[in-house]
């Protein structure tokens, strides 16, 4: 073989006349070398070997000019179709890169110096090409999924479903399963995303964050585990409460209240836990000593003096109809003692029974509808039950009359 010439015109011209030779070598020890590569669809095999051969035409131009690196670097990847990024890895560019590089290294390893040194640093402007051409890729995606998540969390909060939810909610990734539940909070000065998904898939959980102004939402779901011999797989680890899931994700919202819808079956309807949070997360400043997170429910007389109607509902249909279809002795009971501002002795004597009785029918009316009376705060919740309970039966009465 010929020594390869010396000067920077000889060494142009010589290396126009073997770009055939490099390319075709290339496209062999690709094929040699890189398994990912020979198991490529035709198509795509062919988009790669395009590359390769662009590359190299690039470092002949660029040698004749390299004030061109700025474009001639982007260039290569742009004799690409823009599917191959989502086919090629970024480390499956970088070994294609390193092979290319190799082939013509070989073949002008008896050249002068400058043409080492050229090669060289040109495999290295392609290098920082390459990753510029992932990177604002991966921005695009990440910008599109942003967007993408932020309307899912708003077709969830106004309840406006399509038959176009379920796909999109596939194309984020979600891997929710079974139970939902809706957390509202304040968005805090530095939201860090990442930092949150990775505290909710810590906890087997999967979320949809959405910022509204001031208002962080994030909507959780119960995820499969990613290790399929975890403890949580196999059952033994028991898995955490919305409320544990809650309070390990608190520190990710900004100061304010926290409030937590209720739970419901699977992602359809979180349109209703979602009504709940966002009446209790404007309402619960109204609780003095309200706990960060609080439940939803636990905000119901709030809700329902606001003007909330799954609240108003749900006070009726959970403590107000099981107490009246179980006894109306239990109802007038109750409601003697929250009058009588909780004394025993004074519902004892307004009824005509003994205190015990009394003690007795409380306990049966915590065990109808899981309400203490005793407590002060459930006490409250009870209280507005029995009043728009009440104020329900005689709308009721009126209309039939």
């Amino acid at each position: 073989m010929a020594p390869a010439p010396k000067t920077k015109e000889q060494t142009l011209t010589w290396l126009r006349t073997i770009s055939g030779e490099l390319s075709t070598a290339t496209l062999k020890r690709l094929e040699d070398t890189l398994p990912w590569y020979g198991d490529m669809p035709p198509g795509r095999r062919s988009a790669v070997g395009l590359v390769a051969q662009a590359g190299i035409t690039s470092f002949i131009s660029w040698y004749d000019d390299p004030r061109s690196t700025p474009w001639i670097a982007a260039d290569v990847f742009g004799a690409a179709p823009r599917e191959l990024l989502r086919s090629v890895s970024l480390q499956q560019t970088l070994q294609l890169i390193r092979v290319t590089v190799e082939v013509v290294e070989e073949r002008v390893k008896d050249g002068s110096e400058t043409l080492r040194e050229a090669i060289l640093l040109y495999s290295r402007e392609i290098a920082f090409g390459a990753a510029d051409v992932y990177a604002r890729a991966a921005e695009a995606r990440g910008l599109w999924d942003a967007r993408l998540e932020a309307l899912v969390v708003d077709s969830i909060l106004s309840g406006e479903y399509d038959d176009e939810l379920p796909s999109r909610i596939a194309a984020l990734g979600w891997h929710g399963h079974g139970e939902v539940c809706v957390l509202v909070g304040t968005t805090p000065k530095m939201l860090d995303v990442d930092q949150l998904r990775r505290s909710a898939r810590h906890m087997t959980a999967d979320v949809l964050i959405g910022v509204q102004g001031n208002r962080l939402v994030l909507v959780i779901g119960r995820a499969h585990p990613t290790n399929p011999d975890s403890d949580e797989a196999a059952g033994t680890t028991p898995a955490l409460t919305f409320m544990e899931i809650a309070l390990q994700l608190e520190p990710s919202f900004g100061p304010g209240h926290l409030v937590l819808g209720h739970e419901v079956p699977n992602l359809v309807e979180a349109s209703k836990s979602a009504k709940a949070a966002l009446a209790g997360f404007a309402v619960a400043r109204s609780w003095r000593n309200a706990p960060r997170p609080v439940q939803a429910d636990d905000l119901l007389p709030e809700r329902a003096l606001a003007g909330d109607p799954l609240a108003r509902a749900t006070l009726i249909h959970r403590i107000y109809r099981p107490l009246q279809a179980h006894s109306t002795e239990l109802l007038s009971t109750l409601w003697c003692y929250l009058d009588n501002g909780r004394s025993l002795e004074a519902t004892a004597r307004e009824l005509f029974v003994h205190p015990n009785t009394v003690r007795y029918r409380l306990k049966r009316v915590s065990e109808v509808i899981g309400y203490d009376a005793t407590g002060a705060r459930e006490a409250l919740i009870l209280q507005a039950a029995l009043i728009i309970g009440s104020i329900s039966d005689h709308d009721g009465s009126t209309r039939r009359r």
